[in-house]
């Protein structure tokens, strides 16, 4: 995953540089889990092995961060 944008609580927050095609969004790594989010507006695209609580932190994390998420992401184009 390059590059890691953020590291929050135990998440790994970032994207790969290879979907550029694709709308923004962020992969969130965690102890073996990973989920994919969309930005503006956040949404999962989908999970595999977080659970619901988890899911809701990290929707929690990534809209106290979605501009600074954006803006990494648009500075990739």
């Amino acid at each position: 995953m390059v590059p890691t944008v953020l590291r929050q609580r135990g998440y790994r927050i970032g994207f790969y540089s290879s979907e550029p095609d694709e709308p923004a969004h962020v992969h969130v790594r965690k102890a073996g889990c990973e989920a994919k989010f969309w930005l503006a507006p956040i949404q999962i695209s989908w999970n595999k092995g977080f659970r619901e609580a988890e899911l809701g932190e990290i929707v929690r994390i990534l809209e106290s961060h979605e501009n600074e998420l954006l803006d990494a992401w648009n500075a990739t184009e």
